[in-house]
């Protein structure tokens, strides 16, 4: 299945193709600045699975550390995606109005600021997987 989002203007066009490999809730403090909020939704795709099909002339990166190439609109500001050494890119979740957000796992939830009491699993910082302890911490 196909899904198409845009920024805030509409002058950039995404589109995700497929499932995403996970989707969750960050909660650590670069996430939460970039969103504006207190957690960060989130869905990661495969590269091949994303690409920019309008406006490719107004996206702008900022990358804040080596790790993370975050992409924006550089006319209204609204964010895109952020490409991620992890070889996901993730898509910022309200860019994508048609995806059905289904959470798996909080991460980073030993930074949190809104405690979510939802059932999910809650990971002091990443998956082992990903190169975090795989710690669990308690809501």
């Amino acid at each position: 299945m196909d899904h198409i989002g845009s920024c805030f203007c509409g002058a950039v066009e995404v589109k995700v193709t497929g499932s995403p490999e996970a989707m969750g809730y960050c909660h650590c403090r670069s996430c939460r600045s970039w969103s504006g909020g207190p957690v960060n939704a989130f869905s990661l795709w495969k590269p091949e699975a994303v690409r920019i099909t309008a406006g490719s002339q107004h996206v702008a990166t900022f990358s804040k550390t080596e790790m993370s190439q975050r992409k924006y609109c550089a006319k209204c500001g609204g964010h895109l995606m952020t490409n991620q050494t992890l070889g996901l890119v993730d898509v910022f979740t309200a860019t994508i109005p048609t995806l059905t957000f289904a959470p798996g796992v909080h991460v980073n939830y030993a930074e949190a600021v809104l405690p979510m009491r939802d059932g999910l699993p809650k990971l002091k910082d990443f998956p082992a997987e990903f190169g975090g302890s795989g710690e669990l911490v308690a809501e």
